[in-house]
This record gives C-alpha cells, sequence and structure tokens, in this order.
C-alpha cells in the first residue's frame, strides 16, 4: 500500500553566497528562522519560500531520512506519486571536498535507483514534480524538491536608478531582517528613494507605504514600482510629518559622497521613528550607535554588508 506523506517533519535549505555577504546571510537566518549557520544547509520546522531570500538556493520538504542509499531505496518503495510525473536530482553538499563528492556516474545511478522504487510515472526532461536526495553529515535526506527564482535579479532592470541605491540583493535581505513573517505586517520606508527596498518588500506580497523629501526623485519611484505591475503609496514627506503606526520601519540613511547628514539631522530622524514604530531597521555607512541609543532605541542585533571595499551596517533595533 502507498503511504501517504503528511506534512514534512522539517524543511531543508541550501545556501549559496559570496565570503563578502557571510554577516549579512547570517544576519538574515536568525531573523526568518532563529539562528545561523556557516553551513550550507540550514534545517528548520519553518516553510520559508526559497524565492523570499537571495542566499536560500533550493528547498527540501523531507520525507525521509535514512542511514544510507539503500535505506533510502527501502523507503521510497513505500511512496506513490499519482496523477503527476516526476524525476529525482542528486543534490551535492558543498560543505564537502571535491574528493568527498559524488562523482557524475555515481550521482546518476543513485537517482535512476531511487527514482525506479517509487511507485509512478518518471519524466527526465519536463516533470511535473521534482524530488531531492542529498547526503548530509550523518545522513541521507529525500523530499520535495523546489529551487529558487532570482526575484531580485529581475529587478535590477528598473526604469531609474541611483548610484547610491541599496543593490536589489541586500535590498531583499534587508527586507526579510525587517518582515520575517510577512502576515498582518504595517511597514513604511519613509526616505524611500528610488524605491529599492519598496519593490522587493512588494514582491513578497507585503503592505508598504512609501515617503521621500525629495520631489525631484518620487516621479522615478513611481515609475519603478508600476514597472514591476506593484502599486503602493509613495508620498513626498519628511520623515518628521509621517503620522500613523506602523509595525516595522526601514531606513537606508540619506548619503552622498559629498554630504553627510549631520548628527543633527540624524538624531531627528530617529527621533521621528521612533514615534511611529517599534520595530526599526536602520542602514548606515556610519556609526551610529550613540545617535540610536539617544532616540531611545537598543540595537538587537547587526551585521556589516560588504561589497568590495564598501560597507553598509544593517542594524535591528527596538
Amino acid at each position: 500500500m502507498a503511504e501517504t506523506i503528511q506534512t514534512p517533519p522539517y524543511y531543508l535549505y541550501k545556501y549559496s553566497y559570496h565570503e563578502d555577504e557571510l554577516a549579512l546571510c547570517q544576519l538574515e537566518m536568525r531573523s526568518l528562522f532563529g539562528f545561523d549557520t556557516t553551513s550550507s544547509f540550514l534545517e528548520s520546522p519553518l516553510q520559508i519560500a526559497p524565492s523570499r531570500s537571495p542566499f536560500i538556493k533550493e528547498r527540501i520538504d523531507v520525507i525521509y531520512e535514512g542511514t544510507s542509499i539503500e535505506d533510502i531505496s527501502r523507503k521510497v518503495a513505500r511512496f506513490q506519486v499519482e496523477k503527476s510525473t516526476f524525476k529525482v536530482v542528486l543534490i551535492q553538499n558543498d560543505n564537502y571536498e571535491e574528493t568527498e563528492k559524488v562523482e557524475f556516474t555515481e550521482r546518476r545511478a543513485i537517482e535512476r535507483k531511487i527514482g525506479l522504487n517509487i511507485k509512478g510515472t518518471v519524466d527526465l526532461h519536463n516533470p511535473d514534480l521534482l524530488f531531492a536526495i542529498v547526503k548530509l553529515k550523518t545522513k541521507w535526506v529525500f523530499g520535495r524538491f523546489t529551487k529558487s527564482e532570482a526575484v531580485w535579479l529581475h529587478h535590477q532592470q528598473k526604469p531609474k536608478n541611483y548610484s547610491t541605491a541599496l543593490s536589489t540583493r541586500v535590498a531583499r535581505a534587508v527586507v526579510n531582517i525587517a518582515v520575517p513573517n510577512t502576515t498582518n505586517m504595517k511597514v513604511i520606508d519613509p526616505c524611500c528613494g528610488i524605491g529599492t527596498v519598496l519593490i522587493e518588500a512588494l514582491s513578497m506580497g507585503i503592505d508598504i507605504v512609501g515617503s521621500d523629501l525629495n520631489p525631484l526623485v518620487l516621479p522615478g519611484t513611481r515609475e519603478n514600482i508600476a514597472h514591476f505591475g506593484f502599486n503602493t503609496e509613495v508620498t513626498l514627506k519628511d520623515i518628521r510629518n509621517v503620522q500613523g503606526e506602523y509595525d516595522v520601519a526601514i531606513i537606508d540613511m540619506p548619503y552622498n559622497l559629498c554630504s553627510v547628514l549631520d548628527e543633527k539631522e540624524q538624531l531627528e530622524m530617529l527621533l521621528a521613528a521612533r514615534k511611529f514604530t517599534e520595530k526599526l531597521i536602520v542602514v548606515t555607512v556610519e556609526t551610529l550607535d550613540p545617535i540610536i541609543e539617544k532616540a531611545n532605541f537598543k540595537i538587537v542585533d547587526r551585521c556589516v554588508a560588504k561589497k568590495s571595499s564598501f560597507t553598509r551596517q544593517v542594524l535591528v533595533c527596538v
């Protein structure tokens, strides 16, 4: 009798990042899952869409664990795929040295062995479903396989750009750090600039609005948002005039190469934010710890996001 598969006991996420991105990736991990790791794989009972993160490449919804390929092979014999074609792929473990990785011939043999033991119709070219098998440190894992789509990469092609704007990759991670659970969250970017953060948040279905005090930039912001089929309120407004209450605010502190805000203006911005939000994500090229403390915020987590010789601090404040 075929086995009915219930909710996965856990999900296995495969990560990929440049070494300069490790700190940002780990801060995003802590925000989404409550802990971080330096491993290429992260296990969690939480289900996160892989495409949410710029660092998650794949997710396996675990169905079986085993001590060996033979163990997994016996277990999948109880599994049946009905009304859909499928394919099994072996995922390499990037934590292993090259000499420890599964060679191509062996990889194909394992995929074939597992695939033939599943009751159903195999389609190697255009399957309805993908399943994956991977060797971890102490076990083999088999489950439903989902690849990430690089949504943030598509958003690089916006009509208008600022040279000092966050990259779409960093912006997407910052949104995940700010809003790990998107349900019933009301979010604001009160210094939205050209709209990079807004676009990433809107693409995740987050309820976010934006404002900026620069009247020259906002037409481009609205054009960028509309270019990707999104819609939200973007208003001409100084952060000190923001009204209402928000669950979280994201502030990429304004700056350019010729003029940086003085401490008085920075403090006024953060004091204003304190009035309309309990949680604040600050992105800054400067050290703002004393000013954040003066504004009655507490930094509870942080990282440095690097790109070549350029660095930004990402601060989680409550």
